[in-house]
């Protein structure tokens, strides 16, 4: 039975704690106040289905308006590397690079958007926001 065949069948899928964060780096951000836009994409993110291990390829754009620092572009394409093996689900993904940025940038706000290529008859597309609380 066909079934039966791929049940046992399972690439490696590692665990959330595989995301390199420790990679991340930051550069001073000359121009805050100057209501610059940064806008980072890449079609080459990728991360795996955390059930069967099967890959995710999705056009992810990260989107900010930084305040006094920017992320090392170098740094930003490993850690989006170390997500490859990574058993994490598409909507999971795109909070978890947003929370890991916010984190590290503190900007003023931030959008992350992964646009994954269709799996099975469906296409999904993620996004998620983060606006710095007002000081009201």
């Amino acid at each position: 039975m066909i079934k039966d065949k791929y049940a046992a069948r399972r690439f490696d899928v590692n665990k959330e704690d595989a995301i390199d964060t420790e990679v991340l780096e930051t550069i001073p951000f000359e121009y805050p106040g100057s209501g610059t836009e940064v806008v980072y994409e890449t079609d080459e993110f990728t991360a795996v289905c955390p059930w069967t291990g099967l890959p995710d390829f999705a056009h992810l754009t990260i989107k900010y308006s930084p305040d006094s620092t920017l992320v090392e572009l170098k740094s930003l394409k490993y850690y989006l590397t170390s997500f490859r093996n990574v058993g994490i689900l598409q909507e999971h993904a795109v909070n978890r690079v947003l929370k890991d940025l916010v984190d590290l940038l503190r900007p003023i706000s931030m959008t992350v958007e992964g646009v994954y290529m269709e799996r099975g008859g469906l296409k999904t597309t993620a996004a998620v926001s983060y606006q710095v609380p007002s000081s009201e």
